[in-house]
């Protein structure tokens, strides 16, 4: 809202009405923050005055399906396609409904990490992590020797294609894998002049790896470079990268966020500011990154979520916290059937003290708001795991082929457990060399445990287990 005096008297009026709005939701946002984790997830921004005011009482939040925004006047309309003041326009660029998602989510994100965040939401989980790393894959200069990022190997797979295939292959951009991304000085090794971001996923899928997220945080932004995350498999409810120094949190809003299974989406959360060397001439590239691309590139590419699907995410988003200490707690007593089963060579679960990654996952990966009894939160751990059967990879087809109540199927994060073989399913595309560097071998299956009683489960994978 700058430089008034280019706009007519209509414009500004309208303008001046904006500011109002604003101002008001500031204090609604101030007030927000004071709230518990659960009451945010419940809440968000919808207030009862709103309910009374706008939508005829309605306790839940309003699904706007029409796809684009009537206005007023041509003043109207000038101050709204100018950026001006609050708009929605058009569902490509953005949607009411799909506000109330992105508002509470950059609130949760943000909970007690002492960032103020926020948050634009796409039509998948892979739609945010090009929404999130394309702005930085520009050149800056003619002679500028070839750009990369430096990326940890274990990746879920369409990540993993993305970045080999559409980034290097298409696109001449050097990743530069880790592939031990506990090992700070493994990532150290890979940083030059010309790299952009610090990439990781972390709990890895399929294989949990870990990462230190404040050192590799630190490590970024002693390059004047950002650090990107992708906590898809702890949420909010376990982590928030945001209060260790990340810049930018990607999610998979389909896979625990959404447990139900009903919808697809993804979610780019980035703290204000990012650090980054990039010189753009918005200043909205580094004061708030999230809405630079809701305004510009994500507006031009269209990777629009759906409003019914913001509003399946948002429903099922309420009891976050509940599910994940529910689902954390049954993943741990199968993990620990799974380690002492005389066909499971090896299980991949952060919640095992004999597991690699253990100490790590420790370190970050609470339950929010809970209490030990001493006032400090305890740990979860999420409900995904691999586990690896003893033997040729037909061993693990066998137990696969099987399983009664455990589905197979690629989806994780359900209500209701899942499994897959990624070596043959969501790692398939990117070679037997890379999932040998990424650690995903055929006798792997991958396991999302739901909220079924743990012992159902346990009693499904060792009746599939003794058929071998």
């Amino acid at each position: 809202m700058n430089d008034d005096q280019q706009y007519g008297p209509g414009v500004l009026k309208y303008m001046k009405e904006a500011q109002k709005l604003l101002d008001q939701k500031k204090k609604q946002v101030n007030r927000i923050k004071k709230f518990k984790f659960d009451t945010i997830a419940v809440h968000g921004l919808y207030t009862a005055e709103e309910a009374l005011k706008q939508n005829q009482g309605a306790i839940i939040e309003p699904l706007y399906l029409s796809a684009s925004q009537a206005y007023r006047d041509s003043d109207e309309m000038e101050a709204a396609l100018a950026y001006l003041i609050p708009t929605w326009c058009y569902t490509r660029i953005a949607n009411p409904t799909i506000y109330y998602l992105e508002w509470v989510l950059a609130l949760l994100e943000g909970y007690k990490t002492g960032q103020d965040a926020s948050c634009l939401v796409t039509a998948s989980g892979m739609s945010a992590i090009v929404s999130a790393i394309d702005p930085f894959l520009v050149k800056q200069k003619e002679e500028e020797e070839k750009i990369n990022f430096v990326s940890s190997v274990q990746l879920y797979g369409g990540t993993y294609q993305h970045f080999s295939v559409r980034k290097m292959q298409d696109r001449g951009i050097e990743v530069r894998w880790v592939e031990h991304q506990d090992d700070i000085e493994e990532w150290k090794t890979k940083i030059n002049e010309n790299t952009r971001f610090l990439y990781s996923e972390a709990p890895s899928n399929p294989q949990q790896s870990f990462c230190d997220v404040k050192a590799l945080a630190d490590l970024a932004h002693s390059h004047e470079i950002p650090f990107i995350i992708d906590a898809t498999c702890a949420t909010p409810a376990l982590m928030r990268p945001l209060a260790y120094g990340t810049d930018i949190v990607i999610h998979s809003l389909t896979k625990s966020i959404t447990s139900s299974g009903l919808a697809i989406g993804g979610a780019l959360i980035s703290r204000k500011p990012i650090v980054t060397n990039i010189k753009n001439d918005n200043p909205l590239f580094k004061e708030n990154f999230a809405e630079y691309v809701k305004f510009l590139p994500y507006r031009d590419n269209g990777p629009a979520a759906s409003p019914p699907n913001a509003l399946f995410a948002l429903n099922d988003l309420r009891t976050l916290r509940s599910k994940m200490d529910l689902v954390s707690q049954n993943s741990q007593q199968v993990a620990e059937f799974l380690a002492q089963h005389p066909r499971v060579y090896q299980v991949d679960y952060l919640g095992l003290p004999s597991f690699h990654f253990h100490p790590l996952a420790k370190k970050y990966l609470k339950l929010v708001d809970s209490d030990d009894g001493t006032g400090k939160e305890f740990n979860r751990y999420g409900h995904l795991m691999s586990f690896r059967v003893d033997g040729p990879s037909p061993n693990a087809r066998k137990v696969f082929d099987n399983l009664k109540v455990i589905f197979r199927a690629t989806d994780l994060g359900r209500i209701k457990s899942v499994a897959c073989i990624p070596a043959i399913s969501t790692h398939q595309q990117q070679g037997e060399k890379a999932r040998q560097m990424a650690d995903i071998p055929p006798q792997m299956i991958r396991l999302c445990v739901g909220a079924e009683d743990p012992d159902d489960i346990i009693g499904d994978l060792d009746q599939a287990l003794r058929t071998l």
